[in-house]
């Protein structure tokens, strides 16, 4: 079993509602996200794909195509927030998602996307979304067993 990472940079805007600090307002991250997938090395001398988990490129594609080019350079704010009812119509990309856009909850969101579009011969073993050079947050495969 072996493991291959693949880091994803991506600019995103969020405003955390009813909380009783500065993240309250609306700011913006630029975030890093390294995800991590495992499984088993491919042997298979007529394959192009010989000696590979899966290829960096195939895995560039499906995290670009689920998570980076929908979040990059969007406003995503809770469901809940009484700004629902401003006329965001002027942008592209804002999102009302069903829970507090923390990296906490981010992290585990785009988890379970990820799982959903990967091939079933390989398993997200881990995710870390960072939202400035010094936090983070971390989603393991291992604490869901």
């Amino acid at each position: 079993m072996i493991r291959i990472t693949k880091e994803f940079k991506f600019e995103m805007a969020h405003a955390l509602y009813g909380y009783d600090g500065l993240c309250k307002n609306i700011h913006g991250h630029s975030y890093r996200m390294w995800v991590t997938v495992k499984g088993n090395v491919l042997q298979n001398n007529n394959d192009v794909k010989n000696g590979m988990v899966i290829d960096f490129g195939e895995l560039k594609k499906i995290i670009n195509d689920c998570i980076v080019n929908k979040y990059d350079h969007s406003f995503v704010l809770n469901k809940n927030t009484p700004h629902f009812n401003i006329d965001f119509s002027a942008f592209e990309k804002v999102f009302f998602l069903p829970y507090q856009p923390t990296s906490e909850n981010l992290v585990a969101d785009f988890a379970k996307i990820i799982m959903n579009k990967i091939p079933k011969n390989i398993t997200l073993h881990k995710l870390v979304l960072s939202e400035t050079a010094t936090s983070f947050a971390e989603w393991h495969s291992d604490d869901y067993r």
